[in-house]
């Protein structure tokens, strides 16, 4: 266990470095010192106040998945109740296992007395992401009349999959519900992809401007939050 926990700390500093373009000697470091490498790297490159909390988060998520599964599962076995499966089926959902996250949360969705409209909205984005779009379509129809479902990623993840049955204008309806100024900037990368492919090009070349635009005022963590989506804007506007 040590050394697939070593190993996924070594992914993660690599991971880092290269995202963020350090010195191709940082690699070497982390592979040779192995952890002392990578606390090394960390300390010297990446660690902050303002973002402890955060690098604390990433690599605990890289490191304990695992544990934190087993510890629910177990959980679940000794109290079998609505909010053991829905913490146990947010944690598969976490780690992409989306077919026993599905199993979990439609067990959980049985229980009428419950306020349902999150396990719904999970179920959404979770059938979605296994390809099962008609199911995906099927219960963000029953999130519709929530105001919650209105701009959120379970509108969005409706619309993506009207896109793949072939509903366009409906996917458009839904899909454009997530466009706001400030926001949502990989949802909005994917809608003016999605215009430029049914070639409404000045749609999409629009959102892509304002992303743009907005990029040059995001804070320090933001930019790093979301270099991979701005660099993917700057590259499609040079083509258009």
């Amino acid at each position: 266990m040590l050394l697939y926990l070593t190993l996924a700390f070594q992914a993660f500093c690599i991971y880092h470095a290269i995202k963020n373009r350090k010195p191709y000697y940082w690699i070497f470091i982390i592979l040779f010192l192995s952890v002392i490498g990578c606390v090394i790297y960390l300390v010297t490159q990446v660690y902050n106040k303002r973002d402890a909390s955060i690098i604390q988060e990433r690599v605990t998520n890289i490191l304990v998945p695992t544990k934190k599964v087993k510890a629910l599962e177990k959980q679940l076995e000794f109290l079998d109740t609505y909010q053991n499966k829905v913490n146990l089926a947010d944690a598969y959902f976490e780690m992409k296992d989306f077919y026993k996250a599905i199993k979990l949360y439609e067990d959980a969705a049985k229980d009428e007395n419950q306020n349902n409209y999150y396990i719904k909205a999970q179920l959404v984005m979770a059938h979605y992401q296994t390809g099962y779009y008609e199911a995906a379509i099927a219960y963000a129809k029953t999130l519709q009349e929530h105001s919650e479902f209105e701009k959120s990623k379970a509108q969005f993840t409706y619309g993506l999959a009207l896109e793949k049955i072939g509903r366009l204008d409906a996917a458009e309806a839904q899909l454009k519900k997530i466009d706001q100024r400030y926001d949502n900037y990989e949802e909005r990368l994917v809608l003016a992809q999605f215009f430029l492919e049914r070639e409404k090009i000045e749609e999409g070349k629009d959102i892509l401007i304002e992303i743009s635009e907005e990029s040059k005022h995001m804070t320090k963590m933001n930019k790093q939050k979301y270099r991979t989506t701005v660099n993917e804007v700057e590259k499609l506007l040079k083509t258009l």
